[in-house]
């Protein structure tokens, strides 16, 4: 029998990993998709990279290696480059014209057109003009009400501070001690943190802070339960239903 998550959409909010990366390909516009057309997921994430020629695109690695077949290096390639390569399947075909490597604009397009909150993770250290850059696109898209930044590299979250110093944003992080509780206070952060190091003591030290809770990756329904007992705000999954 099928069990159903019990989460309450209205206190823990699950967010749709790389999309419904369990159903479809991971960080394609279908696996955004996926989790557009359900109703259960409140954000949908993906990751952000820079191309050679100024272009930004949403994949995990810094190479196309593991997802198509293909070495070629993220921020060493054209995004026509990039956009030529087919994607593997879930079978490990690449026999779908349409498993691309999209560009943040149809990801954002794709929540936005969704009612979904970008969960959108800066996954290289960039330039500061590079964050502004991408904070413009998203502006000029109509979507950055509904954008919350995550990056475990804290100069980026240091410049969208700058640049942006309300907008949501959360650190991410393996660990919970003095010196990230001092830097998350200091520039007004939310946490992003993996669930398997994290205990009831821990999580009640965190949200002692007022600060916002985001555990990933979770796909087990019954730790899913659990962290939503505890009060987690998100949990981001691969698939959770």
């Amino acid at each position: 029998m099928k069990t159903t998550i019990k989460i309450n959409s209205k206190n823990t909010k699950t967010v749709a990993h790389r999309g419904v990366s369990a159903l479809e390909r991971e960080n394609t516009n279908q696996a955004f998709i996926a989790a557009g057309n359900r109703e259960k997921y409140y954000g949908i994430e993906t990751d952000v990279h820079r191309t050679a020629d100024g272009k930004y695109v949403c994949i995990h690695d810094s190479s196309t290696l593991r997802v198509s077949g293909v070495d070629l290096n993220v921020e060493e390639s054209t995004l026509d480059q990039l956009r030529s390569i087919r994607l593997f399947d879930m079978d490990g075909t690449t026999d779908r014209a349409d498993l691309r490597i999209p560009t943040l604009k149809d990801y954002i397009n794709i929540c936005h057109k969704y009612g979904k909150v970008s969960v959108l993770e800066l996954k290289t250290p960039f330039e500061e003009q590079h964050v502004r850059e991408i904070v413009d696109i998203i502006r000029d898209l109509g979507h950055l009400d509904m954008t919350v930044f995550i990056s475990f590299h804290r100069q980026d979250l240091i410049y969208l501070r700058k640049y942006l110093p309300d907008q949501p944003a959360q650190f991410l992080t393996g660990e919970w001690n003095d010196d990230v509780k001092a830097f998350v206070k200091e520039y007004r952060l939310d946490l992003d943190i993996c669930y398997p190091p994290l205990t009831k003591e821990v999580f009640d030290d965190i949200k002692s802070t007022g600060i916002k809770l985001n555990i990933w990756t979770v796909d087990d329904k019954d730790l899913g339960e659990k962290l939503a007992d505890w009060g987690a705000d998100f949990i981001t999954t691969n698939i959770l239903e």
